[in-house]
């Protein structure tokens, strides 16, 4: 039984909050954790070194709490994810992807590079032996007239004829989902939102759905918004987060999340 109860957030710092959690009691953890790009308080280090000393910690505290069979997706930046991956080759964690979201974000002034249209998540798994719910997260065919024609005759590869899937074709690795900023707008403009950061509903779905099963304990660590919580609420999982903000715990609370302090 984990010491802390289950349905919750907390009001907690990460590292107190991981120390009070129980090993392997996490069957999906979800991880929007500071990207260093001074986005707030909480997301400001003195230094990259300070950066990933503090990524590498809770890394390492989180680890001993997720099941054999768990799964860990973690957002970040690129290049942060890069650096992040390279800790994680001397860990016992399976890289399973690498994974883009495509957020379609807006605009931006830069012109001395590649103007940033991406986040990476990290997707990784504890052992070999894991969840995965291909079925359940199918997205539509891209080619619906050649697809409707498929289904009725077949293509013919390799010398069989393939049909395509009712329910559509597996997810890949490239996510074009519009951010919340975006799908949240009033009047045409963005506005505000409650956390600077809010990810995607529909993308945590796909997440959770993959990578759970109804009653699984979902880890919300660095829960901002509460998006994690709360979408794993709505499927029927279980879950349990933090949150170190007074401020974004009172938001979290708002959203109908049970939360708790240390």
């Amino acid at each position: 039984m984990n010491c802390l109860e289950i349905n919750k957030v907390y009001l907690s710092d990460v590292f107190d909050f991981l120390e009070k959690l129980e090993d392997n009691s996490i069957d999906l953890a979800i991880v929007d954790p500071p990207y260093n790009l001074s986005k707030g308080e909480w997301d400001s280090f003195n230094n990259d070194a300070d950066y990933f000393d503090f990524t590498f910690k809770w890394i390492d505290c989180l680890i001993p709490k997720l099941k054999p069979n768990a799964s860990i997706y973690l957002f970040n930046t690129a290049f942060n994810s890069a650096v992040i991956l390279n800790h994680l080759r001397e860990k016992d964690l399976v890289f399973r992807n690498w994974i883009t979201w495509y957020k379609k974000d807006g605009f931006s002034a830069t012109k001395r590079k590649y103007v940033n249209s991406q986040e990476t998540i990290l997707f990784y798994t504890k052992t070999a032996q894991y969840i995965f719910n291909s079925d359940d997260i199918r997205q539509p065919y891209l080619s619906t007239d050649r697809m409707a024609h498929a289904a009725k005759k077949g293509i013919l590869k390799n010398g069989k004829r393939w049909y395509p899937n009712p329910n559509g074709k597996l997810c890949g690795d490239v996510w074009e989902i519009t951010s919340q900023r975006h799908k949240e707008k009033a009047n045409g403009k963005v506005r505000a939102l409650s956390h600077p950061t809010v990810k995607p509903h529909e993308m945590i779905e796909r997440m959770i759905k993959a990578s759970s099963r109804e009653g699984d304990t979902v880890l919300d660590l660095f829960s901002g918004s509460g998006t994690t919580s709360i979408v794993a609420q709505r499927l029927n999982r279980n879950f349990i987060g933090c949150e170190k903000s007074e401020k974004y715990i009172g938001n979290i609370e708002k959203e109908g999340i049970q939360v708790g302090r240390l």
